[in-house]
């Protein structure tokens, strides 16, 4: 009988993450184009697609891409969201009220943010070059995501922004998990400041921060809506990633196998940073 309350959950996922997973995977060993839609065949091409997607010439700047804007973005939005978590670890007035707040860039909806970065970064029109031309501090307007120096960058900026409360609440949580009397047993002896964070708060916090940056990792090099709102993978494909090439693989060269191929290529390395999730929260569980 109380396996029947697992059926509702059992079928959600199955139908709604296990026959996409699996019609992707076998898509990605098909010639799967706009015209099966119509046809109903899509021939079987074995490793054809695969060999296409990571021989093409993009392939290798997209993965170079994809590596610098997920460490670039884990790296700022973690230790932006860690320093934000310590600075709201004491309180005073209003704290809570800022809280709240730091979470807006978390709720905005993706494609929304990008349009608005998309504004503010704009390079004859944009508020952030008027506002460093007004200040002296550029000779001539930057062109932030049209310039293929800038671009990423830009891009890495905008994520960590909208990564920044994730990091933050969840390291902020496990701050507080941390006894007072440690402290103060500790500044007896002498050590505060960054003694007692080095020897106190990153040995007990290390495991909420593995788990962090494995989901951080998983989450960030699947990104597609920020970038496709900001830059659509240009200029000359130097915000190019592997999830933007999935996209337009599949939706603007609609060839759906290719697509599918370099998407499972995500789906694996997502597995393997959820398998290192799963034993790092099972570690933390047990300590």
């Amino acid at each position: 009988m109380q396996l029947l309350f697992l059926v509702p959950a059992v079928t959600y996922l199955v139908v709604f993450f296990g026959y996409p997973v699996v019609k992707n995977v076998v898509m990605g060993f098909q010639r799967y184009t706009i015209a099966t839609y119509f046809t109903g065949e899509a021939p079987w091409v074995g490793l054809a697609n695969y060999t296409s997607v990571l021989g093409s010439s993009l392939f290798g700047e997209a993965m170079l891409n994809t590596v610098l804007f997920t460490v670039g973005s884990i790296a700022g939005q973690f230790v932006i969201g860690l320093a934000i978590a310590m600075f709201f670890r004491r309180r005073f007035p209003l704290s809570g009220v800022l809280r709240s707040l730091l979470l807006v860039p978390w709720l905005i909806p993706l494609i929304v943010a990008g349009a608005v970065w998309r504004w503010i970064l704009d390079q004859d029109n944009g508020v952030l070059n008027r506002f460093l031309e007004a200040l002296h501090v550029v000779q001539g307007p930057p062109g932030w995501l049209t310039d293929t120096s800038l671009a990423l960058i830009a891009v890495i900026v905008v994520n960590i922004w909208i990564g920044i409360p994730f990091n933050a609440v969840i390291l902020y949580g496990g701050l507080q998990d941390i006894p007072e009397e440690l402290y103060e047993a500790a500044s007896l002896d002498g050590a505060t400041g960054w003694r007692a964070f080095r020897h106190i708060t990153w040995p007990l916090l290390r495991p909420v921060v593995t788990v962090v940056l494995v989901l951080g990792v998983v989450y960030t090099i699947k990104v597609l809506d920020i970038i496709l709102g900001l830059t659509n993978g240009g200029p000359a494909n130097t915000t190019q990633t592997i999830a933007t090439q999935s996209y337009q693989l599949s939706f603007q060269q609609f060839d759906f196998g290719q697509g599918a191929a370099l998407s499972n290529v995500l789906i694996v390395v997502s597995l393997v940073f959820a398998v290192l999730y799963l034993r790092a929260n099972r570690r933390a569980v047990t300590e």
